[in-house]
């Protein structure tokens, strides 16, 4: 009997011990959980949002991981507060063509660390105020007014696989001494040219 019930507390501990683990790791991806622990004041983590889409195991489509964070402070202040916990944290600022990848407003600042790649976006926040008497809302027209409602400022970050990133992949080149012919060639004057008569 104590062996029986020897062996059935072994299974359950060796089972159910690594499977609450298992389970928690599923649940809760680590690198929003590294980004909990970034070393940012209170002010500069308002408010979180999370959002993740793909696959951890890069089936199909690789993991992107998006936070959404909204800081009470400008966004040069905050810009600079996540520079800063982002360096103690040993990520290296990466400088990569396409960072962004689009003109952005704001701070935009791309960064790596082993094999993850960051996107880190800080701007003013995009304020609307609230409906009036059942119409809809409109961003004010009045500047002076709109700072004085509108403060703080807003954080994307974006956290990507390496692999999964284009921007660590050899990027096409359009020297023509390696192509024989630019592929975007520069069209200037007229881009119909004159036009050639026929014979007659």
């Amino acid at each position: 009997m104590r062996a029986a019930v020897l062996v059935l507390v072994s299974v359950v501990l060796l089972g159910a011990v690594p499977l609450f683990f298992g389970l928690r790791t599923l649940s809760r991806d680590p690198v929003f959980d590294n980004l909990d622990q970034l070393d940012v004041p209170g002010w500069a983590a308002a408010k979180t949002v999370d959002d993740v889409s793909g696959s951890r195991w890069c089936l199909l489509d690789c993991r992107l991981r998006e936070r959404t964070v909204t800081s009470e402070k400008a966004p040069e202040e905050t810009a600079q507060a996540y520079e800063k916990a982002l360096r103690q944290d040993g990520w290296q600022p990466w400088k990569v063509s396409r960072c962004p990848e689009q003109e952005t407003k704001g701070s935009y600042t791309c960064w790596r660390r082993d094999e993850l790649t960051l996107d880190l976006w800080v701007r003013e926040p995009t304020c609307v105020p609230p409906p009036v008497d059942g119409e809809p809302a409109v961003p004010s027209a009045d500047p002076s007014a709109a700072a004085t409602e509108c403060t703080g400022s807003l954080v994307s970050v974006k956290v990507r696989n390496a692999i999964d990133d284009e921007r660590t992949r050899p990027q096409p080149t359009t020297d023509p001494s390696l192509t024989g012919e630019d592929p975007y060639p520069t069209v200037s004057g007229d881009p119909l040219g004159e036009l050639t008569p026929s014979p007659s």
